[in-house]
């Protein structure tokens, strides 16, 4: 297969269609292509061209957790949701806590091809929040790590956050917070409300998020530093966001897929589309918790007017026995590479809350810049980096275990019907995936090697 590929008559985030034109890794030309001998011909026509889908939050699991997910086979899930890179939690064992450690998973994502992996670093040595991690030298490092965090785990020593905050300055580095004040969720089980009283589970109050990032936007502003909030699920720690930054303070967030379409009216086997399904299903657990009905409609309100900034994948596999057990024991997480960008269509898109000009900057481009990564969510057009999603949002189907590229299968859609199709994803010029699957290893391998070859050189 060639390296140049012509992309023909694909719909801009704009509006506007155009030929577009891959050469050697980059966008050579955008608009009306009629010199490209040798290129191999895409048929776009009806099809959305974004730039490559940028995750601020993913988890991979390696090293220490293959069982679940491995870089790998995450970025092929990555890739299967057109995904181009991924930004790996630390919480893998051992914790990516030095610079060895970030530099393995580097060397790992550019292993496999199919995406680009920037480390997270840890906040603190082992997550265990007592003590900071080797920042600076992970900052240093070939990883060059600018998000720390350590999520799953909230850094809630108001002092050694402080000093986390002004540490990362430095090197214009963020600490990304996981906003849970422990003593307030322990033993929590979802929300808490009325239902959580119902069902006779404990309860995770919203103001357990909310008093995290009220306490951690004061402290950002204090030391002049970046803070981003993870998974926002509330539409209290909406208006501490909102707040903040109309104060000037330099504040980012996440919203999660999940986060913005379901709620946790399914834990009691009450769903959303009218289905009445069985209760308690482990599937639907997740920190944080599912929220009510008018959470949602405050994080999808806040992704429109620009309050949250993102949207962030919190992609959490689980082998079978994690998930499949009853509640109280089952793991927290969901998958969410593969079926992100069809959400936050449903979600977003094809309720005239945003156009795709604007998923383009809430899934690559302000991704992007919150973690400091060149090379991804530029624009379409002549002279950025080969890095490309390809969507059909006029397809829909029910979304199953068929659709999952990664290790694990816990997904909360599975049976939903779901709308809009990667068709294909390009990363550094080179197809991951076309006509929908992705592809083998080889194939990958050998395409970027060819396209990596300097001009003249032979290629097999």
């Amino acid at each position: 297969m060639s390296e140049t590929f012509l992309i023909r008559g694909a719909a801009l985030p704009t509006g506007e269609r155009a030929d577009i034109l891959l050469q050697r890794g980059r966008i050579a030309e955008v608009g009306s292509v009629t010199d490209a001998a040798g290129a191999t011909v895409i048929d776009a026509d009806g099809l959305v061209a974004l730039p490559g889908l940028v995750d601020l939050h993913t988890h991979l699991r390696e090293p220490g957790y293959e069982q679940s997910e491995t870089v790998l086979t995450g970025t092929q899930a990555a890739a299967v949701g057109g995904f181009t890179a991924v930004f790996a939690m630390a919480n893998t064992s051992p914790v990516a806590d030095t610079a060895g450690v970030v530099e393995q998973e580097l060397s790992l994502g550019e292993a496999a091809g199919y995406a680009t992996v920037q480390p997270i670093g840890a906040v603190t040595v082992g997550l265990k929040g007592e003590q900071l991690a080797e920042l600076g030298a992970m900052a240093a490092s070939r990883a060059r790590v600018r998000v720390f965090s350590d999520d799953g785990f909230c850094v809630f020593d108001p002092l050694l956050m402080r000093r986390a905050l002004e540490y990362v300055k430095a090197f214009d580095g963020v600490i990304a917070q996981h906003a849970q004040e422990p003593r307030l969720t322990q033993g929590a089980q979802m929300n808490e409300g009325a239902l959580s009283g119902e069902l006779g589970l404990a309860g995770w109050p919203a103001v357990a998020e909310e008093s995290i990032i009220a306490r951690d936007v004061l402290l950002a502003e204090h030391v002049g530093s970046r803070l981003h909030v993870c998974h926002v699920s509330t539409a209290g720690s909406v208006e501490v966001i909102r707040w903040a930054k109309a104060r000037g303070i330099d504040v980012t967030a996440e919203v999660t897929p999940h986060h913005l379409l379901l709620t946790e009216e399914l834990i009691a086997g009450r769903g959303d589309d009218g289905r009445q399904g069985a209760g308690y299903d482990p599937r639907f657990k997740v920190n944080p918790p599912l929220r009510r009905r008018e959470d949602v409609e405050a994080l999808r309100a806040a992704l429109a007017d620009g309050t949250i900034d993102i949207v962030a994948t919190d992609h959490a596999p689980h082998p079978v026995e994690a998930k499949e057990c009853e509640w109280d024991a089952a793991a927290n997480g969901m998958v969410g590479l593969e079926s992100a960008l069809a959400v936050v269509q449903q979600t977003m898109v094809d309720s005239g809350l945003i156009d795709w000009a604007d998923v383009a900057r809430v899934l690559s481009a302000t991704p992007a810049r919150i973690g400091r990564l060149a090379g991804h969510g530029e624009p379409v057009a002549a002279g950025s980096a080969a890095e490309l999603t390809l969507l059909d949002p006029s397809a829909s189907g029910e979304f199953g275990v068929d659709r999952l590229a990664g290790r694990s299968t816990n997904s909360p859609y599975l049976g939903r019907t779901l709308p809009g199709r990667v068709v294909a994803t390009f990363h550094r010029g080179v197809p991951t995936v076309l006509d929908g699957v992705v592809r083998s290893a080889d194939e990958v391998a050998a395409a970027s090697a060819s396209v990596a070859a300097p001009e003249g050189a032979a290629r097999g």
